[in-house]
């Protein structure tokens, strides 16, 4: 039986240092109004002393790579939840790409075979892909799955902005980053 084609390795090395810091990225951004709002939201970040704690004593250095561009409302809410997590810990770097820098790196992520950003990438200290996150909290992915499953991708919309505001502290999202980070730290199994 013949083996399936693999996909091109990517250098995450290269794909990393080719990127942006947050206040690079920030600075950059073609909305001055979505980099207010992306401060904004920053600014309102609360992470609690049990995971900021955690964050302080990663075992290892953790790099992420962040897909993500300023226009989108899925962007500016949660690269703040990113970047308080950056702030919190020593040993996590965070670099932003837009998606056409790094197609190759992009078509991996999509999400349902759709372009949604951001997507997080986890990278170990020697730069083995980890884990990934993005562009929403798993309920609301699966709310935009079903929504499509059942032809009404609008009220799958409606219910995951329900959610969004039900949730003003990302709960949801710092729980889900922090186990990306968990994963990428293992030091062994």
């Amino acid at each position: 039986m013949p083996r399936p084609p693999l996909l091109a390795q990517i250098d995450w090395q290269v794909v990393f240092a080719s990127g942006t810091s947050y206040l690079e990225w920030v600075a950059a951004a073609e909305s001055k109004e979505k980099a207010h709002q992306l401060e904004a939201n920053l600014q309102s970040m609360v992470l609690e002393p049990q995971a900021r704690g955690y964050l302080g004593s990663l075992p290892r250095k953790i790099r992420v790579v962040a897909i993500a561009e300023d226009w989108c409302g899925d962007v500016v809410r949660h690269v703040p939840v990113l970047r308080s997590l950056e702030e919190a810990a020593p040993n996590l770097e965070v670099r932003f790409i837009p998606r056409h820098q790094w197609p190759d790196v992009f078509t991996r992520f999509l999400t349902n075979g759709g372009e949604a950003i951001p997507k997080f990438i986890f990278l170990n200290e020697n730069w083995v892909e980890c884990a990934n996150w993005g562009p929403m909290p798993e309920a609301c992915r699966e709310l935009i799955a079903r929504g499509k499953a059942a032809g009404d991708p609008v009220g799958a919309r409606q219910r995951v902005a329900a959610l969004y505001e039900a949730d003003p502290r990302r709960r949801s999202v710092i729980t889900e980053l922090l186990r990306c980070l968990d994963i990428a730290s293992t030091v062994q199994v």
